[in-house]
């Protein structure tokens, strides 16, 4: 959520930001409510103001013995007032809290403008695409030849979008998540966490997928929960009403959850195989720290979801998301893409996301700085990485002539010393 002083002292600026974002929101129907609001505020204190003047003259009058009833009935009347108004502030500030809610966070000053993905500027690449002797096969194949994936199963389980893995395929699930579970743990210094899979309806609006994505999520309307879409929401909202310790900051948390996204709208978009699911497991990556590190914080949370692909020996390259791209609470974002031989393309594994301020205040997440004042936290999550996509890489850059799928060497390790998948 924005301050709104933001939005009552630069109504322009958050307007064309609303545009840059290709969101709409009827800012002008805001500034009338917060108009008003300001207005039956004023009123209010005055009336209060008048009621204690008024309080003080019946108690003088009562104690001088005098008739006091036609100065009670006045303060009767102020009073009603005062309950009137406190009434239609608590709707106005309602009203507007909901606008508030719809308004997008501000793209950073180096986020270029942009309608649509076609904008994203490329700022980095890695490693190089595998040279194959022969046609390399989608993962959808390998995995049928392999009886490792079975999506036919899946679909008479639970419909289109879902996956079965079997054998060496759950198996080599298992090892990515434990192996970047203690990557991130080990190495780069994270606490994991495993969060409960259900969460509230503030928990959603405090990461900002609520009230915008509902559609987008599975919810379970006798108890008002919803399957996380991410280990984000969790996650974030560990600390939400909390004030914060400067000294403990950065506060930097793992998770491997399974993610939960009815996709709605994405009929027909890269439905093959895995490419677009409705559950699957992510590795998450959550930082709470200091508005002023923020960026920096960035940067070094890109390298650990860097880190994970390199450590696959799989080619990638690192996007920054124009304003038309950006998620609805992103102030800054950058995409990591993994290159996939079979399906000949660059399939997303890893948004890594600055939201400045705008969850923290949605969350109410706080912090004491060493000059005692309190402030909001900047949050940022990145995905550390995605599975079913990196999985497809895996299978796709890996697979060798004679239909076997060769398991990267970090991996080995993890998988009780199976080196090759094949045909049992």
């Amino acid at each position: 959520m924005l301050d709104i002083n933001i939005v009552r002292n630069d109504i322009e600026m958050v307007k064309q930001a609303v545009i840059n974002k290709n969101e709409r929101v009827n800012l002008d129907s805001l500034q009338e409510l917060d108009l008003k609001r300001k207005t039956l505020l004023i009123e209010c204190d005055f009336l209060r103001s008048k009621r204690n003047i008024t309080s003080k003259k019946i108690s003088e009058l009562k104690s001088n013995k005098q008739d006091a009833s036609h100065v009670i009935k006045e303060m009767k009347g102020v009073s009603d007032n005062i309950k009137q108004i406190d009434t239609d502030i608590k709707v106005l500030t309602d009203e507007l809290e909901s606008i508030l809610l719809r308004i997008p966070n501000i793209p950073a000053s180096d986020v270029p403008v942009g309608k649509d993905p076609t904008s994203n500027t490329i700022v980095k690449t890695w490693g190089e695409k595998k040279d194959f002797s022969f046609t390399p096969l989608p993962h959808w194949e390998i995995g049928k030849a392999l009886d490792i994936l079975d999506f036919e199963r899946a679909a008479k389980i639970s419909g289109a979008g879902f996956a079965l893995y079997k054998g060496a395929g759950a198996r080599l699930e298992r090892a990515l998540y434990n192996f970047m579970l203690d990557l991130h743990s080990q190495e780069h210094g994270y606490t994991e966490l495993l969060p409960p899979y259900l969460v509230n309806r503030a928990a959603m609006t405090g990461t900002g997928q609520l009230p915008k994505l509902e559609e987008d999520m599975y919810r379970i309307p006798e108890d008002d929960l919803f399957l996380i879409p991410t280990a984000e929401v969790p996650v974030t909202n560990i600390h939400s009403n909390e004030i914060l310790s400067a000294k403990d900051l950065p506060l930097n948390y793992t998770a491997c959850t399974a993610c939960f996204r009815r996709e709605a709208g994405s009929h027909g978009k890269d439905t093959r195989g895995m490419l677009r699911v409705h559950q699957f497991n992510k590795v998450e990556l959550v930082k709470f720290v200091r508005p002023e590190t923020s960026y920096d914080e960035l940067e070094s949370l890109l390298s650990v979801s860097e880190r994970v692909l390199q450590l696959l020996g799989l080619q990638y390259q690192v996007l920054k998301l124009c304003t038309g791209d950006l998620s609805f609470a992103a102030a800054k974002c950058y995409d990591i893409e993994v290159w996939s031989s079979g399906v000949n393309k660059f399939l997303e594994v890893s948004s890594c996301s600055n939201f400045e301020d705008f969850q923290a205040r949605r969350a109410n997440i706080r912090f004491r700085d060493n000059d005692g004042k309190i402030r909001h936290v900047h949050t940022l999550n990145g995905s550390g990485v995605a599975l079913p996509r990196t999985m497809i890489a895996i299978i796709e850059n890996y697979q060798r002539e004679d239909g076997t799928v060769e398991i990267p060497e970090v991996l080995k390790p993890y998988m009780n010393g199976l080196k090759i998948i094949s045909r049992n």
